[in-house]
């Protein structure tokens, strides 16, 4: 009995070790507070109850949006209150959900949610038609004499200049009501990954017994144990392959529900259905494909100096997160983290640092893992009239510390962008979403470089931006790659399995890392990656992850180097949200996606680090 008790307490150590706390050992200081939204659930519950009384009444306005400026402001009015009310709804119950997704009751609440709003989605359906069926003269003369239809103007312009993939308004409603079925493999994903996929164990170099889970892996897998990371990364990959078949069938429906609404809609592809609205040309997604292909020597040659940096014979795809400077292991408290992110961003002036500040002591944040906790982190601005909020799983690596500058940076273009524009104009484009984040990542490394002395301290710190380089510019756009691919191959009428997914992600993985060349060598168990990324049910995001980080090295190197009004201008970005167009924006605040120029910017920075390197390895004699 001893003996089981002693391996249950090595056990609880272990998991502790990892960052697998029960959430009720967290401090409320580091748990975000959602009583801004609703106090108690059944706050949020009679809010629900107003909201579904509210709803029909949209209906009084079918038949008048065209016959006066007055009834189409009111109508636009009415529904902007309850889309607010809604969306703290939504937020407050995927919050709740997110924080321990083991509870099955908020997630009933956020379905039950989605099933209303697809509701309101069928009874709004007429909006649409009916105001494409007057010309465009008549609703531009309607804003001219309703100075409240100003806010409206750019979404109407939208409307119709989007007019050919307008249906009817019995299509519409048909098109609305599917909502209600649209996210089921996305949230079937979450509840799957997340929750109920039994995690695997590995027994470590030093006996102790390691439970796989995300939060556990993203930490095993930075251990400077070659043996630990292997024997992590063969039972983690293979264990999402003994759900092969599930996982596959999950991301085949999202994709066809992608192509479903963009053949609806006459659009000649998924890709073009969701880049048109935010005046994205599809050219743009392909020139960074492009670009990074013809650009991987670049990252061949980082992978080089990993490899040299290791002292490994052959680099292999499980040594990529270790770290590469012996003794040398940086590690920061959350409260260090929060102090180097302060002083990094004090180039983006007071009233920046000031909110900031308020983010981490108002408890805008959710900060540690802990168990049945979302992966990941993210940062969320529905809240328009109160603050953004930030889901992170702090775990004490650098890593960590840029994530908290990324999330930051989304908090404060959310908060600014929500304070500057009205409700209407303040939804940022997904196209912009990621610039202020990786704006932060990148005033956070010169922070860091420019105040370090010790040379391996300074290395270790350089192959971490070059990590960055890895995951936001090579990484997404490999991810990019294979989510266009898949897309296209469904619509050639082919359907994917687990296995064909695994082969196709498998092509690409090895192209990019040169496993032909031997340049890293990928293991057959981790063509499944593509099973544990998120961001393949988001619709073709995942490649602004990569057009942003070009886009933000481009204005930080402005910024950083106090080019006339660069600040003024990025400042201003920050708080633009939807008011425009985001190539229009980027254009604004001093860079042009339409050019290749930020792409060759971003890979000048990254040779540039690389030189870096050499030259103190080679004044260290390696």
């Amino acid at each position: 009995m001893k003996k089981l008790l002693l391996l249950n307490f090595l056990l609880v150590i272990v998991l502790h070790a990892f960052g697998q706390r029960e959430r009720s050992e967290i401090e409320d200081q580091y748990k975000w507070n959602s009583s801004h939204l609703f106090v108690t659930d059944n706050d949020w519950e009679k809010a629900k109850t107003s909201l579904l009384e509210e709803m029909p009444k949209i209906g009084q306005f079918k038949g008048k949006l065209t016959k006066s400026s007055h009834d189409l402001l009111a109508c636009l009015e009415f529904s902007t209150k309850l889309d607010k009310e809604a969306s703290l709804l939504y937020l407050y119950a995927s919050m709740n959900s997110d924080q321990d997704t083991r509870n099955m009751k908020y997630m009933a609440m956020q379905q039950s949610l989605e099933q209303i709003l697809a509701d309101y989605s069928t009874k709004t359906a007429y909006i649409e038609p009916e105001l494409l069926t007057t010309d465009w003269k008549i609703i531009e003369s309607y804003i001219n004499e309703q100075k409240g239809l100003a806010v409206y103007k750019k979404d109407l312009t939208d409307l119709f200049k989007k007019k050919e993939h307008t249906l009817s308004e019995p299509e519409e409603r048909i098109l609305a009501r599917s909502s209600m079925i649209s996210s089921i493999s996305n949230d079937v994903y979450g509840t799957f990954k997340d929750a109920e996929m039994p995690s695997s164990e590995v027994i470590l170099s030093d006996n102790s017994v390691l439970k796989l889970t995300s939060s556990a892996f993203n930490k095993i897998r930075t251990s400077p144990n070659r043996n630990d990371r292997k024997i992590s990364f063969e039972s983690y990959w293979k264990n999402f392959a003994n759900y092969k078949g599930t996982y596959g069938q999950m991301l085949y429906g999202n994709v066809k529900e992608h192509i479903y609404r963009a053949q609806s809609r006459k659009y000649g592809s998924a890709i073009e259905a969701s880049l048109s609205p935010n005046d994205i040309p599809v050219a743009v997604y392909q020139s960074l494909i492009d670009n990074v292909n013809k650009n991987l020597p670049a990252f061949h040659r980082y992978l080089a100096i990993k490899k040299r940096m290791l002292g490994v014979d052959t680099l292999r795809y499980y040594d990529l997160y270790a770290p590469v400077v012996k003794n040398v292991n940086l590690k920061y408290s959350y409260t260090e983290g929060q102090n180097l992110v302060l002083e990094a961003l004090k180039p983006l002036g007071v009233e920046y640092v000031k909110t900031l500040n308020k983010a981490m002591d108002e408890r805008w944040m959710d900060i540690y893992p802990t168990v049945g906790k979302r992966s990941g982190a993210y940062s969320n601005g529905a809240a328009y009239d109160f603050h953004p909020y930030i889901l992170l799983n702090y775990n004490d690596s650098y890593n960590d510390v840029s994530t908290l500058a990324h999330e930051l940076g989304h908090t404060m273009q959310s908060y600014f962008s929500n304070k500057t524009q009205p409700y209407p104009l303040s939804h940022y484009k997904i196209f912009v979403a990621e610039v202020a984040s990786t704006f932060n990542e990148v005033l956070l490394f010169n922070y860091m470089i420019n105040n370090v002395k010790d040379d391996d301290i300074k290395l270790s710190l350089l192959m971490t931006w070059l990590d960055g380089f890895k995951g936001t510019l090579f990484r997404q756009t490999q991810f990019a790659e294979f989510e266009k691919k898949i897309h296209e191959e469904v619509e050639k009428g082919k359907p994917l399995t687990g296995d064909y997914l695994s082969d196709i992600y498998g092509d690409i993985i090895k192209k990019y890392y040169g496993h032909d060349q031997k340049i890293c060598l990928i293991d057959d168990y981790v063509t499944i990656e593509w099973a544990n990324i998120p961001h393949f049910y988001m619709n073709f995001y995942v490649f602004q992850y990569s057009t942003s980080f070009t886009a933000s090295i481009s204005l930080a190197e402005k910024v950083l180097a106090k080019e006339p009004k660069a600040l003024e201008n990025y400042l201003k970005f920050l708080a633009s949200g939807g008011s425009d167009y985001p190539i229009n924006q980027l254009k604004e605040a001093g860079v042009d996606m339409t050019t290749s120029l930020p792409f060759e910017k971003a890979i000048q920075a990254m040779n540039k680090v690389m030189d870096e390197i050499d030259k103190i390895l080679s004044k260290k004699g390696k």
